[in-house]
């Protein structure tokens, strides 16, 4: 079966062609400047050949034909037609607690993820829009949806809820959801396998990018993790600022004369790495100005692995043990500091680093705990595509 992942934001959408039940991407890529004026950049090939075109894009539905085109025509082809084409699977971000798992995509479908938007303003839009074109631009192949909610929706009520009054749950859904749910399914399964052990597993998922979160994993379910009702939540991320106390919020807004849109605008894209750094809110830049002596970089780096450290602790405790720490995601599987620091001084709790392991590059997932260490430490490279395409190709079979 050839799956048609498709990741659509509100400027840019990343997209992959996969046979998931043999593992085989046959292209991926990614379009930018959507709505400005247009980039493709196309990878295909068994070498992985790369084509980059200038496309005018000023919707998604250029976005999404050129990428079609791409495909199917010239030097980036790799099929014959779109007909080759038997499914389509889509990351859907905020599934609240309507879905549990991945769906077929119906009108009803459709409109509970509208109602669900307020929960999810940049991405549910964006997401819809991206269905809504391949059902329009391919209108005899199913679509799927696959929620980064999903795999949280295990989570005990006493770990999703808010103190805040009841009816604010009841009323309004507020609580917890968590993000990153495919990755953190993809890499604690990774980890299990690599364990080697599928019952009484007890795993930490740090899933580190732009975007971080960490969830603790008990038997193969989520029983919690960092991120709220909203990606602001939990860890300090790329631009957004994580766990604020909502007295600090409601100070800077006073002092500052802002509204709440404003605040939220600062807390989620001026903040994090970007805000403390003064620099950039690429990690890899704020670790060339550490190395040169700039203090606040070093602040930001500091303060990134902190985060992480209190949340793997507290999630130790959550799970009374630990048997594996798993790093993801770009500065997960990248930065050999950031790892280094999260572990330090975690022997107590059975998570010893060897220095060696940790600084070696492998793309390959790896164990970089001592030898002696009583609990793993892995380095596992997610593969939220496959999730999706794998989920896309079990939600048509069962229902085929």
């Amino acid at each position: 079966m050839l799956v048609f992942v498709l990741n659509a934001g509100s400027s840019s959408l990343k997209y992959q062609l996969m046979n998931p039940v043999i593992k085989k991407v046959f292209a991926s890529g990614l379009c930018e400047r959507i709505g400005i004026d247009g980039v493709l950049k196309h990878e295909y090939g068994e070498n992985g050949q790369k084509l980059t075109l200038n496309i005018p894009m000023p919707t998604h539905k250029e976005a999404i034909e050129a990428v079609l085109t791409t495909l199917t025509t010239g030097e980036g082809k790799v099929i014959d037609s779109i007909n080759d084409i038997d499914a389509i699977g889509h990351r859907t971000v905020h599934g609240g607690e309507e879905f549990s798992g991945s769906v077929l995509i119906t009108p009803e479908v459709i409109e509970t993820m509208k109602r669900l938007s307020p929960l999810a303003p940049l991405h549910n839009p964006a997401n819809i829009l991206g269905i809504e074109i391949c059902q329009e631009l391919m209108p005899s192949k199913p679509n799927v949806g696959v929620f980064d909610t999903a795999f949280h929706q295990t989570m005990p009520d006493y770990a999703y809820m808010y103190a805040l009054p009841y009816e604010m749950y009841t009323k309004h859904g507020i609580r917890k959801y968590g993000f990153h749910g495919t990755s953190h399914y993809f890499v604690s399964n990774e980890a299990r396998q690599m364990l080697d052990k599928k019952h009484n597993t007890r795993i930490i998922v740090c899933h580190l990018g732009n975007g971080s979160s960490v969830s603790a994993v008990l038997n193969g379910r989520c029983i919690d993790t960092s991120m709220g009702l909203t990606p602001v939540q939990g860890l300090m991320m790329g631009t957004r600022a994580g766990d604020v106390g909502a007295g600090a919020i409601q100070f800077m807004m006073s002092q500052e004369n802002l509204s709440i849109d404003q605040a939220l605008d600062i807390m989620n894209k001026k903040s994090g790495i970007l805000g403390i750094s003064g620099k950039s809110s690429d990690l890899r830049e704020v670790l060339d100005g550490m190395s040169n002596g700039d203090e606040r970089c070093r602040l930001a780096v500091d303060m990134v692995a902190y985060n992480i450290k209190k949340y793997v602790g507290a999630y130790v405790a959550a799970l009374d043990g630990i048997d594996a720490l798993c790093f993801t995601g770009g500065i997960g599987e990248n930065a050999a500091l950031i790892r280094e620091k999260v572990c330090a001084g975690l022997d107590s709790m059975g998570l010893v680093i060897d220095p060696v392991k940790n600084n070696r590059r492998s793309r390959e997932a790896r164990d970089i705990a001592t030898n002696a260490s009583a609990s793993r430490i892995f380095v596992i490279p997610t593969n939220e595509e496959y999730v999706i395409a794998n989920d896309t190709y079990r939600v048509v079979t069962e229902v085929k």
